[in-house]
């Protein structure tokens, strides 16, 4: 009984146990420098498209922000992206996703 309880209301903490971990200021500008140079690399220096997809809000909205994080987070097996666990925490991942979803913003100069 405990575990069929847990097993309903978990599911529903993960969304807001990740929108509760934000990076500070100085980790934000990191990530942001890491995903324009980094994964620039691949998706277009504007994340406009390359060897990856364009990583656009229009297109990233209509994901679920799990499966992003997870894509961020671990990769995709098959193809050439990488998984970023080695480098990045779990909130870090979410944070990002939460960015290109809306629209990643530039680096600050």
């Amino acid at each position: 009984m405990k575990l069929l309880a847990l097993a309903v209301v978990l599911p529903a903490l993960l969304p807001a146990a990740w929108a509760q971990a934000e990076p500070d200021a100085q980790r934000q500008r990191e990530l942001v420098r890491m995903v324009r140079q980094d994964c620039g690399s691949c998706h277009g220096m504007r994340l406009t498209g390359g060897l990856g997809p364009p990583l656009d809000a229009a297109r990233l909205a209509q994901w679920p922000l799990e499966a992003l994080v997870a894509t961020i987070h671990q990769g995709r097996p098959g193809t050439p992206m990488p998984g970023w666990s080695a480098l990045l925490s779990r909130e870090d991942s979410t944070w990002i996703a939460q960015q290109l979803q809306k629209g990643f913003p530039g680096e600050a100069r």
